[in-house]
C-alpha cells in the first residue's frame, strides 16, 4: 500500500484527473457529449485530483 504514497503515484492520479476535465470540455465544445455527461466527467475528474491532494497532503505530514 506504500506504492500509493509516492511521488510518482500522486502526480499520475493528477495527470488522469486532468484527462477527464479536458475531454469533457472538447467534447461539449464539439457537440459530441451532452452538457449532462460533461458534468459527469469533470465530477469523475474533481475525484481523482481531489485524493491526488489529499494524497499529496498525506506524504507530505508523514515525512516532517
Amino acid at each position: 500500500m506504500d506504492w500509493i504514497l509516492t511521488r510518482e503515484a500522486v502526480i499520475t492520479l493528477a495527470v488522469l484527473g486532468a484527462i477527464p476535465a479536458v475531454a469533457a470540455s472538447v467534447l461539449q465544445m464539439r457537440g459530441n457529449i451532452s452538457i449532462m455527461r460533461a458534468k459527469q466527467l469533470n465530477y469523475v475528474s474533481y475525484g481523482l485530483m481531489t485524493l491526488s491532494m489529499v494524497l499529496f497532503i498525506v506524504v507530505g505530514l508523514r515525512t516532517q
